[in-house]
């Protein structure tokens, strides 16, 4: 039970301090620039592709099998697919002026990250029941990818003229799913070895649409030139030698 509290509590960690990390910095830049958002993206994309590669997906066959782990990793990729096909019919409030629409655009990408910070949190828990070593990794990594999206959600809430006690509370909320998929992962992946291995499965296919879904398009829409690719190149990079390391 220890074990469980620790890993939801660095999973709420990741997401919390990643997010609010994001929301330091805007206030800061105010308006981050674009080829420097561009290439952390890419960067963020490219060691967590590293990892899934390298160890999320190999954990998961050799705690199951191929079968299991494949599963895992359909199950999880198509999750998120429903997200994604969801995400846009969710309507809280109409805007009624310039500002209110900024504001309305922050609310609405902090439920998205909100959403998608639970699979992750469910992939560092259950990482961390394979490996304390994966796990403090992937969490890492994770928190080092949710400083954008932290960044991404208060830039709007900043414009809109939000206080700032209230956009970093907002901003920290949205990392709150991620300690609860931490404790699910946790939990999950203790009952049995087949099921670490489907949880491994799942947070893998999660991770890689994502990635590809997200975090790349999104750096190669968000600068100029090739930041997003340098980004990813060299984050898997990065990720390939941090794992050699560690």
């Amino acid at each position: 039970m220890e074990d469980v509290l620790r890993i939801t509590l660095i999973g709420l960690g990741a997401g919390v301090i990643g997010t609010g990390s994001g929301a330091f910095i805007a206030l800061f830049l105010k308006s981050p620039g674009k080829n420097l958002l561009s290439f952390f993206l890419g960067f963020a994309g490219g060691i967590m592709l590293a990892i899934v590669l390298n160890d999320l997906l190999p954990e998961s066959i050799e705690a199951g099998n191929f079968f299991t782990a494949f599963s895992g990793l359909l199950i999880g990729a198509f999750f998120i697919l429903f997200l994604d096909l969801k995400m846009p019919h969710f309507h809280f409030f109409e805007a009624s002026d310039e500002l209110a629409r900024f504001i309305r655009t922050g609310t609405i990408l902090g439920l998205g990250i909100a959403m998608h910070n639970l699979p992750e949190g469910i992939a560092i828990g259950a990482s961390y029941v394979a490996s304390p070593t994966l796990g403090f990794t992937l969490a890492f990594t994770i928190a080092l990818h949710n400083i954008p999206e932290g960044i991404a959600m208060a830039c709007p809430l900043c414009v809109g003229g939000l206080r700032l006690r209230w956009i970093f509370l907002y901003t920290a909320l949205a990392g709150l799913p991620m300690g609860i998929g931490a404790f699910l992962g946790a939990t999950l992946g203790a009952i049995s070895d087949l099921v670490l291995s489907l949880a491994l499965g799942f947070a893998g296919g999660s991770m890689l649409y994502i990635i590809f879904g997200e975090l790349i398009p999104g750096a190669q829409n968000s600068g100029n030139g090739h930041s997003g690719t340098f980004g990813a190149v060299f984050g898997t990079i990065s990720g390939i030698l941090l794992l050699a390391v560690i």
